[in-house]
């Protein structure tokens, strides 16, 4: 006989052989020592996790004469007619090639016939959810009341496609994804029986890849069984599974993580230009990413990664040098663009865009794109540089409505914070602007620009000034009231230097009464009204209890 596959070889004998599925396999056991088989079963759950091998076992179990813990012990009679393959008594149907109504009155009508050698005729249906609606009515009759002798074991990955009328009428058990844990044992075990020797790290990389299926995760080990002559390596398992260079990938990502959008186009183009597919390059910075996050959260990460201990080494270095919130807004990015690159007739620039994206935080519309705007305006004026980015037309309408009507446009507030203030603006003394007549509509309306010039007048008030444009101005009585509906900006303009700064600023146009608010957020007015009496009823001892 030819070479056969590993998932196969290995496949189980007995239910103790089955990995992780304990819950079933004690249900399923009860019922052979007792007696109480059922006519009709459903085992569903994600594919390789041993649905088709428990039917299997089953079927020669409640057939096997002197069953052991629930199994088919494999010497009697029974054990020996049901092991020939032209035994007709277990019949496997696959319902994705015969899922018409014929084919299922063909076995409405074969199943009245009785066994051949054994106690029940097992029916195995494989892929159930494939039968058409016609199938399932022509079944629906036969599954409610079938002959005595007769077991229907149904098998399928989406359960959810089955009528109703199916699922009330089988004992349904649900098959969960096999820990990688428990996986690696079982790799383990095969390596060993086959005499292939191996890393450990090898083999939690395969089992990683199978993603929680037994059987994708031997077909990986055949591939890299073939593939590796002497020991078996994690570079061989990369090197099967089609991933990029382990180290490629993380200098790739750290320039992402640093803001380095150029070299990481560059790094992108040399990976791709090598041969990896768009779609395995974005799920290997994704997962680069997640292990930045394991490393950078977890003191003890390599038990999760099982990495060599090199690499583990320079994923802790890159994830140390990266804040929290960094890393979770690029692994959102990359994790939303594995969906969208399944619709993309331009894979390539979808993800090109979103290395961008993700390199250049400060154009995120997200408010972790917010802070990092504010972050780097803070930096460029503690060094005394000129403010980044040119202005926009939307900084330009903002600009020309917070000054008066009839003063002439100005240079942009990034040039002002890089050169003295020109002597036009500068012919009042420093800190006295005209006051605001807050008796007039006309002279309230002009309270804004006052304030902003007034602002602009601070060589330290950069990022203040460029925090105020976005504020909306009213008055309550003669009470001027900022507010703002963004609340990193709300907490920074009440920060003690920030607040002071908007207090002068004011003072100098002649407005002593101002708050700042944040637009729907719970006022907390109990200190408003304190301060109100205080000035409504001078001299008064207000006692506070």
């Amino acid at each position: 006989m030819g070479y056969q596959a590993l998932y196969r070889t290995f496949r189980p004998a007995t239910l103790r052989e089955l990995v992780r599925q304990e819950h079933i396999v004690k249900i399923l056991a009860n019922q052979i020592e007792t007696g109480r088989v059922g006519h009709a079963y459903l085992f569903c759950g994600p594919r390789g996790t041993g649905k088709t091998s428990t039917a299997k076992i089953f079927a020669k179990a409640i057939n096997c004469l002197h069953p052991q813990n629930g199994s088919p012990c494999g010497e009697c009679e029974a054990c020996r007619a049901l092991s020939d393959p032209s035994n007709l008594d277990i019949t496997e149907i696959d319902a994705a090639s015969n899922n018409g109504v014929n084919e299922m009155r063909d076995l409405r009508e074969k199943v009245q016939y009785p066994p051949v050698s054994v106690r029940y005729k097992v029916y195995i249906v494989d892929e159930v959810h494939m039968l058409s609606d016609s199938a399932f009515n022509a079944l629906l009759k036969t599954l409610e009341e079938p002959p005595k002798h007769a077991v229907f074991i149904l098998a399928t990955t989406e359960p959810h496609k089955l009528p109703a009328t199916i699922l009330s009428r089988c004992m349904r058990f649900d098959f969960k994804l096999i820990p990688q844990a428990d996986i690696e044992a079982h790799l383990k075990s095969v390596f060993k029986q086959i005499g292939k020797e191996y890393e450990d790290e090898a083999v939690a990389a395969i089992a990683r890849a199978g993603a929680g299926s037994m059987r994708d995760s031997l077909s990986v080990a055949d591939m890299c069984i073939s593939y590796s002559k002497g020991k078996l390596t994690y570079k061989d398992v990369n090197e099967v599974l089609g991933s990029a260079d382990f180290y490629e990938i993380c200098k790739l990502g750290e320039s992402i993580l640093s803001g380095d959008a150029q070299t990481a186009l560059k790094q992108a183009e040399k990976i791709i230009s090598e041969g990896k597919s768009v779609g395995v390059l974005a799920k290997d910075i994704l997962v680069f990413l997640n292990r930045c996050m394991v490393a950078g959260t977890c003191k003890e990460g390599n038990a999760i990664l099982n990495l060599p201990a090199e690499m583990y080494a320079e994923v802790k270095r890159i994830a140390e040098g990266m804040q929290g919130n960094r890393l979770l807004r690029c692994s959102e990015i990359f994790a939303a663009l594995e969906s969208d690159l399944r619709y993309s007739s331009s894979p390539r620039i979808i993800l090109e865009t979103a290395i961008v994206k993700a390199s250049l935080q400060q154009t995120d519309p997200d408010i972790t794109g917010l802070i990092r705007r504010i972050e780097i305006l803070e930096e460029k004026l503690s060094k005394g540089g000129v403010m980044p980015n040119a202005e926009t037309p939307v900084k330009a309408e903002r600009r020309k409505a917070a000054v008066l009507p009839d003063e002439e446009e100005e240079a942009p507030p990034e040039e002002f914070f890089a050169r003295p203030a020109p002597q036009r603006i500068s012919a009042m003394p420093a800190g006295k602007e005209e006051n605001a007549d807050l008796n007039t509509p006309e002279g309230r309306k002009k309270v804004p620009g006052l304030f902003m010039r007034a602002l602009r007048r601070n060589l330290k008030s950069g990022v203040l000034f460029t925090m105020c444009q976005d504020l909306s101005h009213s008055f309550e009585g003669n009470t001027f009231i900022l507010e703002t509906s963004n609340e990193t900006i709300y907490r920074r303009l009440k920060s003690e230097e920030n607040y002071k700064s908007v207090r002068q600023a004011l003072e100098s146009i002649g407005i002593t009464d101002f708050e700042i608010r944040q637009k729907g957020a719970e006022r907390d007015t109990f200190e408003e009204d304190i301060e109100s009496i205080r000035k409504n009823f001078p001299g008064t001892d207000i006692e506070i209890k």
